[in-house]
């Protein structure tokens, strides 16, 4: 099953005011910092009964880029793997959330690869000029970073690679939310305001 970990709160996909939500969670380590601060951003939007697909992108099938070009003709990846599924879901989403530890100033290994991969969406954008259309309640995202170092270089290359990722595959616009010097295991749990900031950027993004 391509995506391992799906929640569909919506009863009725095309129910007024129902959004549609895509959420990436790139961390290996399940029930860490950052899949628990992707939690608290997804309450809202779980309480408003919105529709919420979870892709733990670290139990995925999912080829890297081979750079091979085929996609330049028709937008379309030959790799058929794990993508497949998230391609629809980026194309069906209203709100898509990032999430993803800082590894070497850099986001996680599994979230670059699901990224990478979304190059055959930024040839059918930009070279056949046919960008993901909008729907009644536009699309907007959201990242989320966690690092263990102290410097905010790691953030801002994330925050570059996102920025990269969101105007690619049609989200105009999208908040950053980072921490810096967290590192072991549920240590987040210890920051005075993370989950609660966390929370707050969930509820803007579905305003």
């Amino acid at each position: 099953m391509p995506c391992l970990q799906v929640e569909e709160t919506g009863v009725q996909e095309d129910r007024l005011g129902e959004m549609k939500i895509c959420a990436f969670q790139g961390s290996p380590r399940e029930g860490g910092n950052t899949d628990i601060l992707l939690r608290e951003a997804l309450k809202p939007a779980r309480e408003a009964g919105h529709d919420i697909k979870i892709f733990a992108l670290n139990t995925m099938d999912i080829s890297p880029c081979q750079d091979c070009g085929q996609c330049e003709d028709n937008g379309i990846c030959v790799i058929e793997d794990g993508m497949t599924s998230i391609y629809k879901a980026i194309r069906d989403a209203d709100r898509i959330i990032l999430a993803s530890p800082v590894f070497f100033f850099g986001m996680s290994a599994q979230t670059k690869a699901m990224i990478d991969r979304c190059q055959a969406i930024w040839c059918e954008k930009y070279l056949l000029k046919k960008p993901i259309p909008e729907g009644p309640s536009g699309r907007k995202g959201l990242l989320i970073s966690v690092g263990g170092m102290k410097k905010e270089i790691g953030l801002q290359c994330c925050e570059a690679t996102a920025k990269a990722f969101f105007r690619t595959i049609s989200v105009p616009v999208h908040e950053n939310l980072g921490f810096t010097d967290v590192d072991a295991k549920g240590m987040i749990m210890l920051h005075p305001t993370a989950r609660m900031d966390a929370r707050h950027a969930g509820e803007r993004l579905i305003a």
